[in-house]
């Protein structure tokens, strides 16, 4: 099977000023159609920039970024709108809706920005996605009266809409509460089931092991790669163990929280 995502030396550098940052430190990755990958590491260790650069907003400095048969880094600004608009879908932490537009209007724009598209498939698309995410009787609201819980599927919805090759959402559950974040994972599980293809960025070692891989970054370099799918097998892995000895404790919270910890 040939990857999705192929990603070859990446690196991105800032310059600001005289202060120079490199974020990504020569990465390399291949994600297959239907995997669901997991990337974690503390903050500053690359993980948004990464997924920015897979989606194509933003330029890597050097290396490839390659998803299915597009080159980012051959593409103009516009066919990387295109592309985007096509082939990717993106859940993010504070959902990004417009508040003056209804739950339905949100998750059909993305769709009505891509000429020649069908208004009534388009309609027939949201209604599924809205109803399949239980939020069809909210159709008609506006996002400021709904729940962060729901906020957060309407966002799903948005991200689904134009069948995308690649969901990339970054700490999607990060400002929800535990109830409303499992709700959110078992979404993102289904539509993996189904074939969806996810890479998630995230510091929760619960939301990581619904994935099938786990990534761990650290300044802009992965330093392992492990199985998803066991709490325990990646909580305890050394990354954690060092952000504790740094005084930086993580709350696994284990027993009491309500995300499962298999995949599927």
């Amino acid at each position: 099977m040939n990857p999705l995502v192929e990603i070859v030396d990446l690196e991105k550098v800032y310059h600001t000023g005289d202060v120079t940052c490199r974020a990504l430190r020569g990465i390399s990755l291949e994600i297959f159609p239907g995997d669901f990958v997991a990337v974690m590491g503390p903050s500053g260790s690359g993980k948004s920039t990464l997924l920015h650069l897979v989606g194509g907003l933003d330029h890597h400095s050097a290396g490839l970024v390659k998803v299915g048969e597009h080159t980012l880094h051959a593409m103009g600004e516009t066919a990387r709108a295109r592309f985007r608009r096509a082939h990717i879908g993106f859940i993010f932490q504070f959902f990004h809706l417009i508040d003056n537009l209804t739950v339905r209007a949100n998750v059909e724009l993305p769709a009505l920005l891509v000429a020649g598209r069908d208004r009534r498939a388009i309609r027939r698309r949201s209604g599924e996605l809205l109803e399949g995410l239980g939020i069809a009787d909210q159709a008609e609201k506006h996002p400021w009266e709904l729940s962060g819980g729901q906020q957060q599927r309407v966002a799903i919805a948005r991200a689904l809409i134009n069948r995308p090759t690649l969901l990339l959402a970054d700490e999607p559950t990060g400002n929800l509460d535990s109830a409303s974040g499992r709700e959110v994972l078992n979404i993102l599980c289904e539509f993996n089931q189904r074939g969806q293809t996810v890479l998630l960025v995230t510091h929760d070692v619960l939301a990581a092991a619904r994935a099938r891989r786990v990534l761990f970054l650290r300044d802009g370099r992965i330093v392992d790669c492990v199985p998803g799918g066991d709490v325990k097998h990646i909580s305890s892995h050394r990354w954690f163990s060092s952000t504790r000895s740094a005084g930086l404790e993580v709350d696994l919270l284990a027993s009491s929280c309500p995300y499962t910890s298999t995949v599927g």
